[in-house]
């Protein structure tokens, strides 16, 4: 077990939003010549090099194959599959910090499918935040699909971004499912596994013999998602999620950046402001379910009420 060491879990956590943020700049410059679903093969595929190097220098091999609940695994990939194409899809028609910003509200709609899904019981200020966000969301898409002065390939990628979204906390309410008996080494291992065999499949579809500069790209996108990954997983070995979560949302800064940089792309204002708003929700959720964690600790260390028993 790693110490807790809360300044490493933060860097390792922004560390992991930047590279996420550059395999997303890479995927929307390879999205104009090759199809998404070759794309999500080479995301997939490649990410299980620096995964199994990591998970075979901590003799975690025989963790990641073992599983007691096979058809679970599927499930999540699939759902997983469809959440990371749809993504990929709209990074091909918005801007980056756009895309980014609407995939901000996956965490809220997990709030709300794990209350639906699981039974979880969400508390009244969880329920507000969700609704502040989707208030934020609609202020985001409006520039696409509601001002009337963007391009039809700009609505399909808002939708594309939204439905993915919601594709994203679906996942992630069958990965709560799935640690209640599978280890992370085997969620991970087996997503990616599954997500390669998925895009594969798509090559029946018609798939495109890249250039070398492309081919370059898209493993590059492969490796950095599975660098991406294994540095998310690693802050929360050094500090509670409730610490390093927040930190996530530096993505809006590093697509912000990324994207004027390789594309030249200013955001409109309604889509910053709508993704403040996000942000700021799923913030209030975070910093809240802390407080609400350090109450119950100290609940438990003071014991039942009146004292010890005499």
């Amino acid at each position: 077990m790693a110490r807790m060491n809360a300044l490493k879990g933060i860097a390792l956590q922004i560390g992991a939003t930047f590279v996420f943020t550059i395999m997303a700049a890479m995927v929307r410059i390879v999205s104009e010549r090759i199809p998404t679903g070759e794309v999500v093969f080479a995301r997939s595929f490649f990410a299980l090099f620096p995964l199994l190097a990591l998970l075979a220098l901590r003799n975690e091999i025989g963790a990641a194959v073992r599983t007691a609940h096979p058809l679970g695994h599927v499930l999540r990939g699939l759902i997983g599959v469809l959440a990371m194409s749809l993504s990929f899809t709209a990074l091909a028609f918005l801007p980056l910090a756009d895309a980014t910003a609407i995939g901000f509200t996956a965490p809220l709609i997990t709030v709300a499918l794990a209350a639906v899904m699981l039974g979880e019981r969400v508390q009244f200020y969880r329920w507000a935040a969700v609704a502040v966000g989707l208030a934020g969301v609609v202020v985001m898409l409006w520039p696409h699909i509601g001002g009337g002065f963007e391009t039809r390939e700009s609505a399909i990628g808002a939708t594309c971004a939204l439905i993915g979204a919601f594709c994203t906390a679906g996942a992630m309410v069958q990965v709560r499912r799935l640690t209640a008996t599978e280890s992370t080494a085997a969620i991970v291992f087996y997503f990616q596994s599954l997500a390669a065999v998925a895009g594969l499949a798509t090559a029946a579809w018609g798939w495109v013999l890249p250039n070398w500069g492309d081919a370059a790209l898209l493993i590059a996108i492969g490796l950095f998602g599975g660098v991406g990954q294994i540095l998310l997983t690693e802050s929360y070995r050094f500090a509670p999620a409730s610490v390093v979560a927040p930190f996530n949302y530096s993505a809006m800064v590093w697509s912000l950046l990324l994207g004027f940089v390789l594309f030249g792309e200013i955001p409109p204002l309604l889509v910053v402001a709508g993704a403040l708003i996000v942000i700021g929700a799923g913030l209030f959720v975070i910093l809240r379910e802390r407080q609400l964690g350090v109450k119950r600790e100290q609940d438990a260390a003071a014991g039942p009420p009146g004292g010890p028993a005499t």
